[in-house]
């Protein structure tokens, strides 16, 4: 099945995205709205980190594990997602670009490496309901990023006159 990628640009850095983005229980903030019943085993962050969800699309529930497989510190993040007894195996990779203009493009890419024989048969329509649910939680990462990292200048600011920007 072809990949899905999805993309936002936020204000922040690309090392405080990545400082963000690297705590896995950040990722129920953005993603709660189909990811559901969040356990975690492992580190709290970086490679090993890992967490159980329930994934609710398409009208069915399936318990997911997501594991933070791979990292590249402040550029990349790279998930391995197993689901559906082994049969859905994928990577999740985010990726932290700076614009020029101050601020970083994040992209999310799912990528699935095994899907099972009816996901494969309806791939138009399994990648259209991942690229809204993940569009969403783009958006919603722009807002919690907003709520608790300040942007890049806000931070500069603050730290040039002891915080009383």
């Amino acid at each position: 099945m072809k990949s899905v990628t999805v993309s936002i640009h936020v204000p922040q850095t690309p090392e405080q995205v990545y400082g963000f983005l690297d705590v896995m229980a950040h990722h129920e903030r953005f993603t709660n709205h189909y990811l559901t019943d969040w356990r975690y085993s492992g580190p709290a962050r970086g490679i090993g980190s890992c967490v159980t969800v329930t994934a609710a699309l398409g009208g069915t529930k399936t318990d997911v594990t997501i594991e933070v497989v791979e990292a590249d510190v402040p550029r990349r993040i790279v998930e391995r997602n197993v689901s559906a007894a082994g049969r859905r195996v994928a990577h999740g990779t985010y990726a932290m670009e700076p614009l020029r203009t101050g601020g970083t493009h994040i992209s999310f890419t799912y990528r699935w490496v095994h899907a099972p024989l009816p996901e494969r048969l309806l791939a138009p329509a399994v990648r259209t309901m991942m690229r809204r649910a993940n569009s969403v939680a783009m958006r919603r990462l722009a807002t919690e990023l907003a709520h608790h990292v300040p942007a890049a200048g806000v931070a500069e600011a603050d730290e040039q006159h002891g915080g009383d920007a």
